[in-house]
C-alpha cells in the first residue's frame, strides 16, 4: 500500500493508505504506486485521484503546491485543497463570489493578478463540484 498525506497551510486534509494516486504535476499527470522511485514535482491546479484497487476512492481538487514521493509514501503540500465528495457546488460558488469581491477591492497590480489566478482555480472547482 501507498500512504498519501495531503496537507495545506491550515490543516491535514487527508492521510490514508491507497493502492495508487494520480497527481496533476506541472509536467502532466503522473501515477504513484507502492515502491515508486523518489520524485519531487510541482503541482498545477487539478484533481488528485486516490484509488483502492481499480476504483477511485476519493478525489481532491488542489490549486497548486508540491508533491514528494519516497518509496511507499507520497506527501502533497497543497496551496488549497477541496475534497470533491464533501465540498458542494453552492459552497464553491460562494467562495467564487467572495474572491471576486476581493478582486474588485484590490488596489495593487500584483494583488489583482493573484486574485485573478485564484478566480480561475475556483471556477474549475465550481465545474467539478456536484
Amino acid at each position: 500500500m501507498l500512504t498519501v498525506d495531503l496537507v495545506t497551510p491550515e490543516k491535514v486534509v487527508s492521510s490514508e493508505e491507497v493502492t495508487m494516486a494520480v497527481i496533476p504535476g506541472s509536467e502532466g499527470e503522473f501515477g504513484v504506486l507502492e515502491a515508486h522511485s523518489n520524485l519531487i514535482s510541482t503541482l498545477c491546479p487539478g484533481v488528485i485521484s486516490l484509488y483502492e484497487k481499480d476504483t477511485i476512492s476519493g478525489q481532491i481538487f488542489v490549486t497548486g503546491g508540491f508533491a514528494e514521493v519516497t518509496g511507499d509514501r507520497c506527501t502533497i503540500l497543497a496551496t488549497d485543497a477541496f475534497d470533491l465528495d464533501k465540498f458542494s457546488k453552492s459552497e464553491a460558488k460562494a467562495l467564487l463570489s467572495v474572491t471576486k469581491d476581493k478582486l474588485a477591492a484590490s488596489i495593487s497590480e500584483p494583488e489583482k493578478e493573484a486574485f485573478e489566478e485564484e478566480i480561475k482555480n475556483i471556477e474549475k472547482l465550481v465545474e467539478l463540484c456536484k
